[in-house]
């Protein structure tokens, strides 16, 4: 299959933000938007949160441009609906007739660590303009990109109503435990005690926990916060501790039926620690 390069295919726009010190640039008919207004559902965008004016004189980006977040963070992607300018937080792709926006969506959607990988600078991690007109893309047939954005498509949409299902299963869980045990203002329907009066509570590794972290094939894996679901367990991103770090933590070390409580981030969020973790 023909391999080539973004900006052989597309033209890369990059925004920039209007003084917000000059009214006269703002509040205008010209959608504007900011990578804020993204997330890891975005798909096609309409309106934006804030509108400039025509005497910003920005490049209009057309409707069907794909909007790819090039800092804070990087590798967010949607498609705007309609024409539209962006802040400097993006570098954004104009199709030509060689490529489908839809499918160039879902490449880049895949592409994520990739993206964050080629980021560069001190302060912050950025791609440049040259960056993302030289990574490469397989390019099929365009009716054969069309057949492919079609059955991500359809994935995609059976995986927002599984989440949907799961959602109001959630839900489920949650009105049935209150109808059963009461809400935090009617305790008194049974016996009360403190969660250290039926439990030994501690804190996992607090003081630099990377220092103990390996790339290592026979490393310990390590639960982080993004690990832990709402009663359930994210089994992806995990980090390892070297065998050194493990003995020196062991206090910390998890057995099966454990509750895991998020400190922080998402506090609350819990989960039981089952037989494979």
């Amino acid at each position: 299959m023909q391999t080539v390069k973004l900006g052989d295919i597309c033209t890369i726009v990059s925004g920039t933000t209007p003084n917000t010190n000059d009214a006269s640039l703002w509040d205008g008919d010209i959608k504007w938007i900011t990578p804020a207004e993204l997330n890891d559902d975005s798909y096609f965008i309409n309106d934006t949160e804030r509108h400039i004016s025509q005497s910003t004189g920005l490049k209009i980006m057309p409707k069907g441009t794909v909007l790819l977040s090039s800092r804070a963070p990087i590798g967010k992607v949607a498609i705007a609906q309609t024409e539209r300018c962006c802040n400097q937080g993006f570098k954004n792709l104009i199709c030509s007739e060689h490529i489908h926006n839809k499918y160039l969506y879902r490449f880049l959607k895949g592409k994520t660590k990739y993206l964050n990988s080629l980021g560069r600078g001190a302060t912050f991690k950025e791609i440049s303009k040259n960056i993302v007109e030289n990574i490469e893309i397989p390019l099929p047939p365009l009716i054969e990109q069309h057949y492919i954005a079609s059955v991500f498509d359809k994935v995609a949409s059976i995986i927002i109503q599984r989440k949907q299902q799961l959602a109001q299963l959630d839900l489920l869980v949650k009105s049935q435990f209150i109808e059963m045990f009461g809400d935090w203002n009617d305790l008194g329907r049974w016996p009360c005690k403190r969660i250290d009066d039926i439990a030994d509570v501690t804190v996992g590794v607090v003081i630099k926990p990377a220092q103990y972290y390996t790339e290592s094939l026979d490393g310990i894996r390590a639960f982080r916060s993004l690990n832990i679901g709402g009663m359930h367990i994210k089994n992806t991103d995990w980090v390892y501790f070297t065998h050194e770090g493990h003995k020196a933590n062991q206090k910390s070390e998890l057995k099966t039926g454990d509750v895991l409580v998020v400190r922080s981030g998402y506090p609350g969020t819990s989960c039981v620690v089952t037989d494979d973790f």
